[in-house]
């Protein structure tokens, strides 16, 4: 089907979901479709199951970088905040590091990598079920920041931020989130999980739940898809930042991968569409869990993707093939 011409948006989104489940997949599905209702597909899930994923969810892994990135854009928005801000002048710690706001979002900075501590027992990084002071961790030992034209992806950046954050508003993330996303996304049910919670999500055990509460403000985050959805529309729709922002937000940098920030962006072909598409691009994955939320913003079509299958091949969209792009082209173009 070529661009323009029209096909049943609905009947897309079950085929869409179909082809998806015909590869293996196991997990959620949502869909947001310009002049439809949202629709979440619950795979194998009874419907048991199914109302308690409307109400907690699934882990956000480092989706939750997509929304600290939104909450620093809202706070360079109302100009207590510059992307060229000196992070050292918010987090004493890296005083005089020349450390700007946008060398973390880009992940540009030369942190320690928690990545890199000692595994547990359990084979995780030890910095995510161990540490008790995260920030003392993330602000100690700075290295030289990446090469011009490079970039070393590291959850302290995140981490960092969100202690920026709280010290630029006098408030704590969790408030930020409720107050600042939550009532202008008109969502109520995503949160961070904090070490000792007993909240469900699909397939938890104990240690996958320490290991995610260790990401804090890099990946800790725990929520429904209808939420994520509420989050893409309302940034679709200018409700969180206003077009400006959102545009700076939204700027990937050829130089580092179609990286923006928080999130990366970048124009792809996809079958059955004449010129190629804009798509915004986060991932997230956490041991077992993994999550992706694209948005592509010119069609008004958001999707949201939750799987407790670690290995399973997304593909790359930009290839012009592979589940990730058959899905999309589905949805965006009415291929089959």
């Amino acid at each position: 089907m070529l661009e323009g011409e029209s096909f049943d948006q609905q009947s897309a989104a079950v085929r869409a979901y179909s082809d998806l489940v015909d590869t293996g997949f196991t997990g959620d599905l949502a869909v947001s479709q310009p002049g439809l209702a949202d629709r979440i597909f619950y795979g194998a899930a009874n419907p048991e199951e199914a109302e308690v994923r409307t109400i907690e969810g699934w882990p956000w892994a480092s989706v939750t970088k997509q929304v600290i990135a939104v909450l620093v854009m809202r706070e360079v928005e109302d100009g207590r905040l510059s992307l060229g801000s000196d992070v050292g002048s918010f987090v004493p710690a890296l005083a005089g590091k020349d450390l700007s706001v946008e060398d973390l979002l880009r992940h540009r900075s030369g942190l320690p990598n928690p990545d890199d501590t000692p595994l547990d027992d359990s084979g995780v990084p030890s910095f995510y079920t161990e540490e008790d002071d995260p920030l003392a961790f993330c602000t100690s030992d700075i290295g030289e920041k990446p090469a011009p034209g490079e970039w070393s992806y590291n959850n302290c950046d995140y981490i960092v931020l969100g202690a920026l954050l709280e010290e630029t508003t006098g408030s704590s993330l969790d408030l930020l989130l409720a107050q600042g996303i939550g009532l202008d996304a008109n969502w109520f049910n995503t949160s961070f999980l904090r070490k000792g919670s007993q909240r469900s999500f699909p397939a938890r055990d104990e240690e996958s739940a320490q290991a995610i509460a260790g990401y804090g403000a890099a990946g800790a985050l725990v929520g429904p898809l209808d939420d994520l959805l509420l989050f893409d529309r309302a940034l679709m729709d200018g409700i969180l930042l206003d077009d400006d922002a959102l545009a700076r937000m939204w700027n990937g940098d050829p130089a580092l991968g179609n990286m923006a920030l928080g999130q990366w962006a970048f124009a792809a072909p996809l079958a059955g569409c004449e010129n190629p598409v804009r798509i915004i691009e986060r991932r997230g994955a956490i041991g077992k869990y993994q999550m992706r939320n694209i948005i592509l913003p010119d069609r008004g079509i958001a999707v949201a993707i939750a799987t407790d299958q670690p290995d399973y091949e997304f593909g790359e969209v930009w290839t012009g093939n592979g589940t990730l792009h058959d899905l999309l082209a589905t949805l965006a173009c009415g291929w089959n």
